[in-house]
């Protein structure tokens, strides 16, 4: 397995999270407030990394907590495996923004944000009163980000849309169909995660707008458009010229034999991608008789033959260990690496504390800027954790928070994290 252990002087290590406690602000995005109602992944994917990028996030959950607290097991109730890395750098409100005072609450706490980020359903957003035209009623020069399945303003709005659902619609179940026979879906929240990631890529151009006009905008992501756009990058393939030239798919992809295979002692993947990587390969193997094949000679004939010489050299790997062939594709400059094990590459993440669930692995932020660093200066929040902290920033006064909490509006009493 290839060493994923972070270098001894890691730049992270200058603002890490060691017990919980909040470090002095660090990142890009210090001194951005973002109002985060988003759920399951695709909304707190984004702000986890916008937090990461220094902005603080103040998110909004209900008192029975959001669905990735109980994504697979936890060292507590609250917090599983996942929300551990994905609610970091958040401080977390408990409030019911349905109820007369907590929708109150809400919008004093959206006037002080820069950013509004949610993935609830133009519908709901509606009736809970926190559309675009509410917010930036309060805050003018907003941005505000909606991500949901399906585009405003179309018969399916409103319709649910999850991760599989999206997946499956947009072209991935049918690429996985054209290689092996039958429609699949990926095995990682592709969905989700690629919007989270469009989300944040949103909400930073309409930042950088507002800095230089002073106003703000209303963004959306539709998740199957932009799913379809991810996809057709080079799936359109010539399906894309009009008249088409050929079916959608690119054929390089599209083979069975695009795939890890098995060395003596393990599994490796290799991307032998230009005519001198084939020669080195088939000369070190003696196949002599592939040498000068012109089904590699040139770019287009590889990428048309991609199956036929994914499948020669492939079967070439059984014959030497791992460690001989990183050896012989690094002296070569092919691309290769051995097959990662999940539970490898989780245990070479650097450790962390977190004040009630303990010890865990923290996922670093992968991007690294040299004058503004990211950081994980917050542990995930338990429900309702800052509650009070953040009320008393938008003007609430003790009696005033007492007052919210007796009417029912918010949903836990800070300290009651069990």
């Amino acid at each position: 397995m290839t060493d994923h252990t972070p270098a001894a002087r890691d730049p992270l290590d200058d603002d890490p999270i060691r017990d919980g406690r909040p470090a002095h602000p660090s990142g890009p995005l210090a001194g951005v407030r973002i109002l985060d109602i988003t759920s399951v992944v695709m909304g707190p994917y984004a702000t986890q990394i916008l937090g990461d990028l220094g902005a603080d996030v103040i998110s909004i959950e209900s008192a029975r907590g959001d669905t990735n607290r109980a994504m697979g097991a936890g060292p507590i109730r609250q917090l599983s495996g996942v929300s551990l890395n994905l609610l970091r750098n958040k401080r977390n409100v408990s409030l019911d923004f349905k109820h007369p005072e907590g929708h109150r609450a809400v919008l004093a706490i959206a006037a002080t944000c820069d950013v509004f980020v949610t993935n609830l359903r133009p519908g709901t957003l509606a009736r809970a009163g926190l559309s675009y035209e509410q917010i930036s009623a309060v805050r003018p020069d907003v941005v505000y980000c909606q991500a949901h399945g399906y585009a405003t303003g179309t018969f399916r709005q409103d319709d649910p849309a999850y991760d599989d659902v999206i997946q499956a619609e947009t072209g991935i179940a049918d690429a996985t169909a054209r290689v092996t026979g039958q429609p699949m879906i990926t095995a990682t929240l592709m969905a989700d995660k690629v919007c989270g990631l469009t989300i944040v890529y949103a909400v930073l151009a309409a930042l950088y707008r507002r800095a230089t006009t002073g106003r703000g905008d209303h963004i959306e992501v539709p998740m199957v458009d932009t799913m379809t756009a991810f996809m057709l990058v080079e799936h359109g393939a010539a399906a894309v010229p009009r008249p088409p030239l050929g079916p959608a798919g690119y054929p390089r992809i599209l083979t069975p034999h695009r795939r890890p295979w098995p060395t003596k002692d393990g599994w490796m993947m290799v991307l032998p991608y230009s005519k001198e990587h084939y020669d080195s390969i088939f000369t070190a193997e003696g196949r002599t008789d592939l040498l000068g094949d012109e089904r590699y000679s040139t770019g287009r004939k590889r990428i048309a033959n991609a199956g036929f010489l994914y499948d020669q050299v492939g079967r070439m790997l059984a014959g030497r260990s791992t460690a001989e062939w990183v050896t012989f594709f690094r002296d070569h400059d092919i691309p290769a690496a051995e097959v990662g094990v999940l539970e490898d590459l989780v245990d070479h993440l650097p450790d962390a504390q977190h004040p009630h669930a303990g010890p865990h692995k923290l996922i670093p932020p992968p991007v690294r800027f040299r004058a503004a660093p990211q950081s994980v200066r917050r542990a995930a929040p338990l429900i309702g954790e800052h509650t009070d902290e953040v009320l008393a920033e938008v003007g609430y006064d003790e009696s005033g928070i007492a007052s919210l909490r007796s009417s029912g509006a918010l949903g836990r009493v800070p300290g009651e994290f069990s």
